[in-house]
């Protein structure tokens, strides 16, 4: 008697799932890719990188980046287990950018603005001289054009790597933005999942308006640290967005899917002669 013929088991292609980092739900990737990558069950909404920024928000053919040639240098010559500079080297060849923040001008809903946007895949979208540099000059550049700034974050905080400089980008980035308040401008600022650290502490949190997307971790340090420092249990949904919402630390929190009518909506009130 022949024994039936095995076959052999096919190999599931890697990359087609995803895991929900809020409810793990696994999802295939398309589905994700079709929904904003936006969990269809919770709602939580994945980090994406700055092209899909742009894409699901500027209108088509709006964008126009500027000031994409700064880049960072190791001033401090630090070393951890890798040099700081071959860091940054592998951070560029990976994103294709030469630091994580990108700018440019765009119309949102017809409205025209500066947008400025944290890429998390490039270092955790963390803050350092040239980040705030960019911050800045979006300020003024905003300023200059009269029109409206936003600002999207997702980034671990101030660059560990470039010690105090990174920290100093957290008042030098307060103070362009307060001087662009003073000539009349308007600053929206989103936070998407995570806005944490000294990023937080500085030009995330001083809009005119912040707008939160669902279930985005927000805050300075993580709920793991707090709740060790104050040996307290801490609140169910401490430091996402509908919790900051509720204790009045954000405005609003809105979906990727209705956010361009949001802003666009903002930017005419900020802006009466284009109603």
């Amino acid at each position: 008697m022949a024994w039936p013929r095995l076959r052999r088991r096919k190999e599931m292609p890697e990359g087609l799932w995803l895991k929900c980092g809020s409810c793990a739900r696994t999802i295939f990737k398309k589905e994700l890719e079709g929904r904003f990558r936006v969990c269809p069950d919770c709602g939580f909404h994945f980090t994406i990188g700055w092209e899909r920024r742009v894409a699901i928000t500027a209108d088509e053919g709006s964008w126009e980046v500027f000031n994409e040639d700064l880049a960072p240098v190791d001033r401090l010559a630090f070393q951890a287990d890798d040099p700081y500079e071959e860091k940054i080297a592998r951070a560029q060849k990976k994103t294709g950018l030469k630091d994580a923040f990108v700018s440019g001008t765009a119309r949102i809903g017809g409205q025209p603005c500066i947008i400025g946007i944290l890429d998390f895949s490039y270092m955790g979208g963390s803050m350092g001289v040239v980040v705030g540099e960019k911050v800045s000059l979006s300020a003024e550049r905003a300023a200059e054009d009269g029109v409206p700034l936003l600002i999207f974050t997702s980034s671990g905080g101030a660059r560990m790597h470039e010690g105090a400089f990174s920290l100093m980008q957290m008042a030098k980035t307060s103070a362009a933005l307060s001087e662009f308040r003073s000539l009349g401008g308007f600053y929206v600022s989103v936070l998407s999942n995570p806005t944490t650290g000294g990023v937080t502490a500085s030009f995330a949190s001083i809009a005119d308006v912040v707008i939160a997307e669902p279930g985005a971790l927000i805050g300075f340090a993580g709920p793991r640290v707090i709740q060790e420092t104050i040996k307290q249990e801490l609140p169910e949904g401490f430091q996402r967005a509908e919790f900051l919402l509720d204790k009045g630390q954000v405005d609003a929190v809105v979906t990727r899917e209705e956010l361009p009518d949001r802003l666009a909506f903002l930017f005419r009130l900020a802006r009466p002669e284009s109603r």
